[in-house]
Order: C-alpha cells, then sequence, then structure tokens
C-alpha cells in the first residue's frame, strides 16, 4: 500500500451541551427537561423579533387586499373568455 491511513470513526454522543462550537458537556436530558429547554429558546427567539406597528400591518393588508382583487379580476375575466370560446367550440 502507500501508507493510505484512514481516521478514526467520530464518537457517538446522543446528547451534547454546544457553546460556541465547543462541546461543553455530555448529560442525558428528560422529555420535561428537553420541552423547558425548548421553551426558553422559544421565548428568547421571539424577543429577538420586531413586530410591524399598526400604520405598517394596516398597509400591507390593503395591499394583499387589493392584489387580490386584481388576481380575482384577472381569472374572472380568463375564464368567462375560455368558457365562451369552448362553448362556442363545443357547441
Amino acid at each position: 500500500m502507500m501508507g493510505v491511513r484512514i481516521p478514526p470513526g467520530l464518537p457517538y454522543i446522543t446528547h451534547a451541551c454546544v457553546m460556541n462550537g465547543e462541546v461543553m458537556g455530555v448529560e442525558a436530558k428528560g422529555i420535561v427537561d428537553k420541552t423547558r429547554q425548548f421553551l426558553r429558546e422559544v421565548r428568547a427567539e421571539l424577543k429577538k423579533i420586531t413586530w410591524p406597528g399598526r400604520k405598517e400591518t394596516m398597509a400591507s393588508t390593503v395591499v394583499v387586499i387589493v392584489i387580490v382583487l386584481i388576481a380575482g379580476l384577472y381569472l374572472g375575466i380568463v375564464d368567462m373568455i375560455l368558457s365562451r370560446l369552448i362553448r362556442f367550440i363545443v357547441y
């Protein structure tokens, strides 16, 4: 052989606490502890969100309603044209 070495496999860790890219410690947690940790992390992430104000929400809502009306009108017109075309061809 040409001296090729195969590196050892990675260790199998079921639960690990990782901070700043380093494994800090291995611990087995119960379902209740995992759930509490998850909810704490969710709460921390929700605090980072910048929620829109009333004015931004109203403006976005108006934009969505206008776009839905335009799309509905367009699809209604196309449907009417295609229906009349099919009716003309078939009858």
